[in-house]
């Protein structure tokens, strides 16, 4: 009997220690789980590190005219067109940044620069917005029509019409004040595509519903579809602002007193009949470059969502 129980035991606890061992040992790696690296995903962050070194190189390219024109206005005149190139100057002059507001009046060229840009900016806005209305919305005799002709103005140059357009502005005596380029800019075929391309992408189950309420066209465009507008408005504004701030021909033709002349036309003073103050240049160029940048910085959501936005219905 002893030696029964023994033998029990002994197959027993040699049970228990195969099991114990069964249950402790790792598993067998099988052959559909192994893991291997995924030579597939090797290939996407490839691809995103070129096109990140791309981007870079890109915009490095893009910024080595402003770079040079910053450089530019820290040098002295014999120094800008220095060849090499002398991308650090050796000598900061930043006296070029106190000198240029006492050597031509750049706080008021600055002053009818904004003027002009801000006023125009917003007649740009109010007109094309409107217009665009009654493009996309409204429904009348020869519409379509009439905007194919309206936009086709676009590919008129303006060198085409300028002479008349000046003679207009002569004989009604507008010639010569800032009401001459505000009129002539005031209207935008360009404003008025970009507006009615955007417009198109808003439901016209809106503007049915408030006709049906009983608001006038005039109220469905201003509490309706403008607030709906903000990114295009953005977008539309910041090109108008950029586009009359860097405008020259138009103020060069129109104002000959030196009160009238904005920050592009005041540059033209460091300009003489045989040399000319390249530092100088650079230096104002640098001045009325920070406007826009400010503008821009402060607009920048709204601009590229009302350009992404703008194209998606025809």
């Amino acid at each position: 009997m002893t030696d029964t129980r023994l033998d029990e035991e002994t197959r027993l606890g040699a049970f228990e220690t195969t099991v114990t061992a069964a249950m402790t040992a790792p598993a067998p790696a099988r052959p559909g789980r192994v893991r291997r690296p995924h030579r597939g995903r090797s290939v996407p962050r490839a691809r995103t590190v070129v096109l990140y070194a791309l981007l870079a190189i890109v915009v490095g390219l893009v910024f080595v005219p402003f770079f040079w024109m910053v450089s530019s206005s820290l040098k002295h005149d014999n120094q800008v067109f220095q060849i090499p190139t002398q991308w650090i100057p050796t000598e900061f002059v930043w006296s070029n940044y106190v000198d240029i507001w006492t050597r031509i009046p750049l706080a008021n060229y600055l002053k009818n620069s904004l003027f002009l840009a801000i006023v125009i900016t917003f007649l740009q806005l109010l007109t094309g917005s409107f217009a665009a209305y009654g493009f996309a919305k409204l429904r009348f005799p020869g519409r379509d029509v009439l905007f194919v002709g309206y936009i086709a103005t676009i590919a008129v140059p303006w060198q085409a019409y300028m002479i008349p357009q000046y003679i207009m502005m002569q004989q009604a005596g507008l010639v010569n004040t800032h009401l001459s380029i505000i009129l002539l800019q005031a209207f935008g075929a360009f404003g008025v595509f970009l507006m009615r391309q955007y417009y198109l992408t808003i439901p016209d189950e809106l503007c049915e519903a408030a006709r049906i309420d009983g608001m006038s066209e005039y109220g469905i465009w201003a509490r309706i579809i403008l607030p709906l507008s903000k990114p295009a408005l953005a977008s539309l504004g910041l090109l108008t602002f950029v586009g009359v701030w860097n405008d020259y021909m138009g103020p060069f033709i129109y104002f000959t007193s030196n009160d009238l002349w904005t920050v592009q036309l005041g540059l033209r003073s460091f300009v003489g009949q045989y040399d000319a103050q390249y530092a100088m240049i650079m230096t104002g160029s640098v001045i009325s470059v920070i406007p826009v940048v400010i503008v821009f910085l402060l607009g920048q959501k709204h601009f590229i969502q009302g350009i992404a936005t703008s194209g998606l219905k025809g």
